[in-house]
């Protein structure tokens, strides 16, 4: 067959075609191309048209309803797609480089000899075109085609019609290696189809029309709707005028109503040219440290739950060094992967102000945010992408756009912007910071719909506690490994540091929070607080709240109680329910609820060996008690009877707010609560009638009197109250 078409060929030059028509043209290609005897049955060809229209129907609704009116037309024009030589009758006999038989003649001949090698279609359609699959130039007979159309001058400019159909079948391949269902070369064949309906310059094919040239390979019609939506996608000349997307009522979108191959590059072609040659590599990385900086869900949140933030610093000194919570999100330069912490962020966790100052004790309280090296790339991306449409939006600022182009430019501009936050975001997805054996670790999380710190913190390798520790968490023995063995005392500035120091304990997001379990556990009798003054005396706080001087002491320690003697008691201590079983089982009067308690035993409660028993959720645990001396107490008994608060009772004697006299303050004194108020009416002669006589008392007496009646010593305050009463109202 191949000699007989170079025959043919080499006679094309020799004689002279005469014109035909239309439907004669199949007839005319069949002659002159195959032998006689293999189109002399034409009931032959009826298999391979129904095969063919089979895929056809499957695509138009129309030949499906019209079946035997296309069997017919088909076989009348077999093998070649009546659409395909209709294209060229109709349409390319319009060009003056293209004669109108002998055109059709040399180029099926072209085609034919060279695709007979390797197409298997059914019909001699566009596929015999597009060249041998493994070769990506051009066949002999679309090059013709193309230089044909290249001759055709647009606006007093010719097309590089070669270049522009390269670029789309390249294209075209790509989308047929990606797409499953598309097997035939499909796509490829709609590229050129396409351009055959394009010429000359301004024609254009329906959608239909282009379904009808490529059903003949029966390809599944969702799989090639779907990659010539692709082809819209990414192609650089097709038409925009022609590509009215339209929205089904399913929100799909559908295949655009026209079909063009343009003589001007449409805004995909110079938004790729655009992000190929003038977006820089720079301005790309000027933008994205704009985007990085502007996008608050990098840090949003951390300073509220008490970090330091650190947006984007530039050394490692300006992340301190002073064991507070420190959360930093770096540049670009700091990108990793999951188990690859990159050298540059690895930096801001070992050093302080360079290489030869490394950070000295917190590394374990610096957690850094930092972006992973592909998502960085798809950021970029994102980046050049919106910059390019920028560009494009700069080159036609002083041209007239049509509605439909300035639209789509307005909207892809739109679309480009409001990807760039969600690529940065995704793009950190990297935490950097240190592993409980202190070496940097560095693990990607995934990013959400929450803000990253938020994120960070619930993620268990980053080792982040938000919520307050227990006092009971820092003894000796407790959760923590803080104490040393035989330690009494730790230095209360160690052991809030220890949480940023030890890379073995939690990253305490609140350092402050350190500090207030210590003084809770002040507060509670867990520890006692106490600090050396300048005259090397020690300063005690138990069960009270240390005061801001003694809180920004450098000397200020946690001491364990049993090894502790305090230089002060507060009297309200002394109190009835304020120390755990210090009046427990001292009742003198049940029914009145009054209790006393002996000087011995408060001794004895301080002696530095006492322990109680302190109820906790379903169990109890010993707490020690610290020890203070003698005179310790005694002034805090004093203190508690001048003010008003306890009364001391000491043989016949009881004092309450007043100074106690020296020597009182016996083993066997014993304090007990103030006595209730005595009422005015009980000092009166009608019920104390033993104070008066002939109508006249005395204080003495009275006091005498009262005491004797209620069977204990009352204080002189709680008589004289009454007396000063009694005579205001006289």
């Amino acid at each position: 067959m191949t000699q007989d078409i170079a025959v043919i060929f080499g006679r094309l030059q020799e004689e002279r075609v005469q014109p035909v028509g239309k439907d004669d043209v199949a007839e005319v290609l069949r002659r002159r191309l195959f032998t006689p005897t293999s189109i002399s049955d034409r009931t032959k060809f009826s298999p391979q048209v129904v095969a063919a229209l089979k895929g056809i129907a499957n695509l138009d609704e129309q030949t499906a309803k019209e079946k035997n009116l296309a069997e017919q037309r088909f076989l009348q024009s077999y093998p070649f797609h009546p659409d395909l030589t209709e294209i060229f009758y109709t349409k390319w006999t319009q060009l003056d480089g293209f004669q109108r038989t002998r055109g059709v003649l040399r180029t099926f001949t072209l085609a034919l000899r060279d695709a007979e090698r390797w197409d298997k279609a059914p019909l001699v359609g566009a596929n015999v075109f597009i060249g041998n699959p493994s070769e990506a130039s051009l066949s002999e007979a679309a090059r013709e085609l193309t230089n044909i159309a290249t001759t055709e001058e647009y606006e007093g400019k010719r097309q590089d019609w070669n270049n522009i159909i390269e670029g789309e079948l390249a294209k075209a391949r790509q989308i047929q290696l990606d797409t499953v269902g598309i097997k035939n070369r499909e796509i490829e064949q709609a590229v050129f189809a396409t351009f055959l309906h394009s010429q000359p310059i301004g024609q254009k094919a329906l959608t239909r029309e282009l379904l009808l040239l490529l059903g003949h390979t029966n390809p599944d019609k969702i799989e090639l709707e779907k990659a010539l939506l692709n082809w819209v996608t990414v192609s650089w000349f097709l038409d925009e005028e022609m590509l009215q997307e339209s929205d089904s009522t399913s929100g799909k979108k559908e295949l655009p109503k026209f079909w063009r191959l343009g003589s001007r590059p449409n805004l995909k072609q110079m938004h790729d040219e655009a992000c190929k040659n003038r977006v820089s590599d720079a301005l790309v990385e000027d933008r994205l440290l704009t985007e990085i900086k502007k996008l608050k869900r990098l840090t949003e949140g951390a300073k509220a739950a008490g970090a330091e933030v650190h947006l984007l610093p530039k050394y490692p000194k300006d992340i301190d060094d002073d064991g507070k919570f420190r959360y930093a999100v770096l540049d670009p330069k700091a990108s990793s992967s999951s188990g690859n912490p990159s050298a540059y962020a690895a930096r801001f966790i070992d050093e302080n102000t360079g290489s030869d100052n490394p950070r000295a004790k917190n590394r374990n309280a610096v957690v850094l945010a930092v972006p992973d090296r592909s998502g960085l790339d798809a950021a970029r991306s994102r980046i050049r992408d919106y910059l390019g449409w920028e560009e494009v939006q700069e080159l036609l600022k002083n041209q007239e756009l049509d509605a439909s182009r300035k639209k789509r430019l307005e909207d892809n501009l739109k679309d480009a912007k409001t990807k760039i936050p969600g690529a940065v975001e995704q793009a950190y997805c990297i935490v950097v910071t240190v592993a409980e054996n202190n070496d940097i670790q560095a693990f990607k999380i995934n990013v959400g719909d929450e803000a990253l710190f938020n994120l960070i913190k619930k993620e268990p390798k980053s080792r982040i506690q938000e919520t307050a520790i227990t006092a009971e968490a820092l003894i000796p023995g407790g959760a923590y490994e803080l104490w040393k063995e035989g330690e009494e005392s730790r230095y209360v500035r160690n052991l809030v540091g220890a949480f940023a120091e030890t890379p073995s304990l939690p990253k305490m997001l609140n350092s402050k929070s350190i500090l207030d379990t210590l003084i809770n556990g002040c507060v509670e009798g867990i520890f006692v607080l106490r600090y050396m003054r300048s005259d090397h005396s020690f300063k005690t706080f138990w069960r009270e709240q240390p005061s801001e001087v003694a809180l920004k002491e450098p000397s200020l320690e946690a001491v364990l109680p049993e090894s502790a003697t305090l230089s002060e008691l507060s009297p309200t201590l002394l109190l009835p329910g304020q120390l755990p079983d210090l009046w427990q089982g001292n009742a003198i009067c049940a029914s009145q609820q009054r209790f006393a308690i002996a000087l011995n035993q408060l001794y004895d409660y301080f002696s530095g060996t006492h322990v109680v028993e302190i109820q906790r959720e379903g169990y109890s645990e010993p707490l020690p008690i610290p020890s203070a001396e003698r005179s310790v107490i005694d002034t805090a008994v004093s203190e508690a009877v001048k003010n008003g608060q306890l009364c001391l009772i000491s043989g016949e004697a009881c004092f309450l707010a007043e100074d106690i006299p020296a020597g009182v303050l016996t083993d066997d004194a014993q304090l007990q609560l103030p006595p209730e108020p005595i009422s005015i009416n009980e000092v009166l002669p009608d019920n104390l009638p033993e104070a008066w006589s002939n109508g006249t008392t005395t204080a003495l007496a009275i006091y005498e009197a009262l005491v004797q009646k209620t069977g204990q010593p009352l204080p002189w305050q709680t008589v004289r109250n009454a007396i000063e009463g009694a005579l205001r109202v006289r």
